[in-house]
């Protein structure tokens, strides 16, 4: 399939935090757009700039040449595309279908081949970056499936993203997706010792993350989120509850490929007690809190 504003509809199903600014770039570039989610009121703005509402996934997959969905969570996804009125059994054939959405690698190739018995081709494509990477489209996206059908979606993935890698086949991307939530789930927890330790030595933190950002410590949750922690800035780029969901898809994908993963681990239990203290709506950035 060939894309371009001129001739193909876009359907955007999810309007959180990372969707709203991912779907308005797509909008603001041209292409005609319409939108579904589950709280009519955050597609107000979109609808407002031009884009058209769908009150129902049903009817948004067979009036899109391409489907984007981000939602919540593993079972948010089997729902919108495998039920009666989801998008496998409404999307027209020849139509193609990317789950943005951070979730299982074993339900993205499900997802393939159960779209390919329908004509309709499907491809795994989280991204990283939280708000931020979505309001600038610098997003890292991550895709699995069919390289074609890759190389034919890259337009409609560089206007959302900067780091757009094809890792391989169906549930490829997600799996990558959960090598970097591995990766951030311990970094966090570094990130959040490193800047507790400068202010119990007495130390002005904001310099201190002025010298270790630039070295060798430095990583994007250091320089991000750091800041945001020392101001007592927890309003969520990423949610802890959709954290603690990707940790747990991580921890039992590793554990089908019988990989011990003790750091993970540790970071999953420590944000499990931010939500026992009510704080599951609050940016991952509150892991600060703890310390």
């Amino acid at each position: 399939m060939q894309i371009s504003p001129e001739k193909t509809r876009i359907g955007f199903i999810g309007l959180g935090v990372m969707g709203h600014s991912m779907a308005g770039h797509i909008l603001d570039s041209g292409y005609a757009l319409c939108v579904h989610t589950r709280t009519r009121a955050r597609a107000d703005g979109l609808v407002k700039k031009g884009a058209v509402w769908m009150d129902s996934v049903r009817k948004l997959a067979a009036n899109s040449d391409v489907i984007i969905s981000i939602v919540g969570y593993p079972q948010d996804v089997a729902q919108i595309y495998l039920d009666a009125d989801g998008i496998l059994e409404n999307a027209a054939t020849g139509s193609v279908a990317i789950d943005m959405t951070t979730s299982d690698p074993a339900l993205a190739r499900k997802l393939a081949a159960q779209g390919r018995e329908k004509g309709i081709q499907v491809l795994d494509a989280p991204v990283s970056g939280g708000d931020l990477g979505a309001r600038n489209a610098t997003l890292s996206i991550m895709v699995g499936g069919e390289e074609p059908v890759f190389t034919d979606m890259l337009p409609l993935f560089q206007v959302m993203g900067k780091n757009i890698v094809y890792q391989g086949p169906a549930g490829s991307g997600q799996h990558t997706k959960m090598a970097n939530q591995i990766a951030i789930a311990a970094g966090m927890i570094g990130v959040c010792e490193a800047l507790a330790y400068a202010k119990k030595a007495g130390l002005d933190p904001d310099t201190v993350l002025s010298s270790i950002g630039q070295g060798a410590a430095g990583s994007w949750s250091l320089n991000n989120l750091g800041p945001r922690m020392l101001k007592s800035d927890f309003a969520p780029g990423f949610y802890v509850k959709h954290f603690i969901k990707d940790m747990t898809i991580a921890a039992d994908s590793a554990r089908d490929l019988g990989l011990d993963t003790p750091g993970l681990t540790l970071a999953k239990t420590l944000y499990e007690r931010l939500v026992d203290n009510g704080c599951e709506n609050d940016g991952t950035q509150a892991l600060f809190k703890l310390f």
